[in-house]
C-alpha cells in the first residue's frame, strides 16, 4: 500500500513542483498569454487608436477577434483583412478622409487598422457605448438602429445580452471578454 502511494504521490508533488517553476517563478503564465493576446502591428493601432481617441487594447481585441492577426484574410460576406472591412464601407471611410484606396491596399496593415480604426470611433461617437458599437461594427448600425428602436436593446449598453443575432450577440461577448484580457496583461 505504502509503495501503491508512494507511485502515485511522487509523479503528483514532480508535476506540481514543475507547474510552480514554470508558471509562478518563471511567470510562464503571462508569456503564454501575451502569445495568445499579441499585440502584432503595434506602431498602426497605436498611431490609429490615438488620432481617433479609441482606446488601443480595444482595437487589439476587435483584429484579434475580427482575424486573429492574419492580414491576408478575405470573410464569406467578403470583408478583407486585419478589421475585417467590406469594400464599400472601406471606399466611403476612405472617402471622407479625401483619400482612395483600392481592395489590394485594404490587405495592408496599416490602411486597414487606419479606416477599422477610424470606423470604429464613429461607432463610438454615435452610440457612447462600446457594446452597441461593436454589435453595429459586426451586424451594420442598421440593424442596431431597428433594435434599439424597436427596444431590443438599449442605447446604454445594459441588455447587451438581448441582441437577437447569435453570431452578433458572441461577438460582442467575446470582443469584451478579450479586451478585459489586454488590459489586465498590458497596463
Amino acid at each position: 500500500m505504502h509503495k501503491i502511494l508512494r507511485n502515485i504521490l511522487i509523479p503528483i508533488f514532480i508535476i506540481l513542483l514543475i507547474y510552480f517553476i514554470c508558471f509562478k517563478v518563471f511567470n510562464l503564465d503571462k508569456t503564454i498569454m501575451e502569445i495568445v493576446y499579441p499585440k502584432k502591428y503595434e506602431e498602426y493601432v497605436n498611431k490609429y487608436s490615438k488620432e481617433y481617441n479609441v482606446d488601443n487594447l480595444l482595437i487589439f481585441a476587435i483584429i484579434k477577434a475580427e482575424s486573429n492577426f492574419n492580414p491576408n484574410v478575405k470573410s464569406k460576406s467578403d470583408a478583407i483583412g486585419l478589421m475585417q472591412l467590406l469594400e464599400n464601407t472601406a471606399l466611403e471611410l476612405a472617402k471622407k478622409q479625401n483619400q482612395e484606396i483600392t481592395e489590394q491596399e485594404l490587405y495592408e496593415p496599416e490602411t486597414n487598422i487606419k479606416l477599422g480604426t477610424y470606423y470604429f470611433s464613429t461607432l463610438i461617437e454615435q452610440y457612447k457605448n462600446t457594446g452597441v458599437a461593436l454589435a453595429a461594427y459586426n451586424a451594420g448600425m442598421g440593424r442596431v438602429n431597428e433594435w434599439i428602436q424597436n427596444e431590443v436593446i438599449r442605447v446604454d449598453g445594459s441588455d447587451l445580452e438581448n441582441i437577437p443575432y447569435k453570431e452578433t450577440n458572441m461577438y460582442v461577448r467575446k470582443i469584451l471578454n478579450d479586451y478585459e484580457i489586454y488590459k489586465d496583461l498590458y497596463n
